[in-house]
This record gives C-alpha cells, sequence and structure tokens, in this order.
C-alpha cells in the first residue's frame, strides 16, 4: 500500500482514484470495488462488526485506497502501512453534506422507511441472485453510518460537524510530510508535488460522482439480478 486516502466519500475520491491509477498507483481501492465485486462485502462486514481485521487479505493486490469504506479505517491503515503516504481529500462542508445527502446518506436512509412494492421485490430478487451484495445496507451501516457518524445522517449539523473534526483529527494524527490536504479541485500539481512525480500532459480527471451515482446503481442491480454472484 503506498497511497492511504482519508477523505471522506463525495469529496473527489472517484476523481482521486482516477488520478492515483493515470500515475500508476493503480489499482486503486474504492467503494466501487466493492460494488462491482459483491464478494467483498462480506469482508467489511466482518470488519465492522468486530470479527476480523485482516488488511492485507482485503487490499492484496491494491496500491492505494480512495472513499469509504477504507477512508473509515483511515488512522487503522496509516498504523498498519507505516510508509504509505496519506492523501485527506477536501471540500466546503456545507456542499459536502447537500452531495452526500443526496446520494449515499439518501440510500441509507431509504432502508429504514417501509419500501414500496418495486423496491421490496428488487431487494428479494437482489438477495436470490446475490446474497453477498443483499448484506450491502449492512455494511455500510457497520462501517460508515454507524462507525462514523454514530446513524445520524440525516442531521446535517452533526454530519457536517463529524466531517471537520475528521479533517482535524488526520490533520493531527499524520506528520505533515506525509500528508496532503487536497481539494481535486486544485489538479495534478499539489498531488504530483506530494508524490513526488512529473505532471502528465493529460487533464486531471473529473469526475462526477453524484451522476455517476445514480446513473450507475440501477444498471448495477439490474446487472446482479440477471447475472447473480
Amino acid at each position: 500500500m503506498k497511497v492511504i486516502g482519508a477523505g471522506f466519500g463525495r469529496t473527489g475520491t472517484a476523481s482521486l482514484k482516477a488520478a492515483l491509477e493515470l500515475l500508476g498507483y493503480g489499482p486503486c481501492y474504492h467503494m466501487s470495488v466493492v460494488i462491482d465485486q459483491p464478494r467483498r462485502v462480506r469482508q467489511w462486514l466482518d470488519i465492522g462488526e468486530g470479527r476480523s481485521r485482516d488488511w492485507d487479505a482485503v487490499f492484496a493486490g491494491f496500491r492505494a485506497t480512495a472513499d469509504w469504506p477504507a477512508a473509515a479505517y483511515w488512522r487503522e491503515l496509516a498504523e498498519h502501512y507505516p510508509d504509505a503516504k496519506v492523501v485527506l481529500t477536501v471540500r466546503d462542508p456545507g456542499q459536502w453534506y447537500d452531495s452526500v445527502a443526496s446520494t449515499v446518506f439518501a440510500s441509507a436512509l431509504a432502508e429504514r422507511r417501509p419500501l414500496p412494492f418495486r423496491r421490496r421485490l428488487i431487494r428479494w430478487l437482489v438477495a436470490r441472485r446475490a446474497p453477498d451484495f443483499a448484506l450491502y445496507p449492512r455494511m455500510a451501516r457497520a462501517t460508515v453510518v454507524d462507525r462514523v457518524f454514530g446513524g445520524r445522517i440525516d442531521d446535517r449539523a452533526h454530519a457536517v460537524e463529524v466531517f471537520e473534526r475528521h479533517a482535524d483529527e488526520v490533520k493531527a494524527a499524520i506528520p505533515p510530510e506525509r500528508l496532503l490536504v487536497y481539494d481535486v479541485r486544485e489538479g495534478w500539481a499539489p498531488l504530483c508535488g506530494f508524490l513526488g512525480l512529473p505532471v502528465p500532459d493529460e487533464p486531471f480527471p473529473q469526475v462526477n460522482e453524484r451522476a455517476a451515482f445514480r446513473r450507475k446503481r440501477p444498471r448495477r442491480l439490474l446487472r446482479l439480478i440477471l447475472r447473480g454472484h
């Protein structure tokens, strides 16, 4: 493990993943990897519920991380991989909450409410065809919703306070020479300077995470139902 992403989801983590992979730090572990490979859901459920923390098994074959659920365990990962550098992606706290509330948190909150028949049918089909992925809501609660936010993801003030406190804790715990506090809108220069690499000729990747979340979720569910895992 060479780079640990400590930034919360919806702080440009998909862009960071793409950038790190272009710089040779790939593959980069991201929540999209867990979704695309549902067997990994059980690994994180075991971590979230305290049964196992075999980091080397979880990240076998990966050179970097970004996004949740790994970012929820940044402190443990920084200790386990002492030579890895840490990148804390940041953005305006209010804009961050607006983004995460309409995507990740919206999906988690939907699990708390009575579901319409169509959603219940989809959940039943996914549970039948992809039992590992059916555990995703439980895993997300254990590793992010409850662990990081105490379950209070619908409390804007609380979530923003957690977001800001998290940044302060990372800055206090990681030595400055090992840490990059990074807004992906800054582009290549700070990231490449931190990693000691030349700036690539191609533009910095700009991944619209909110649009991708909404676009990909129905297709992923359909693929799981049709193919199973």
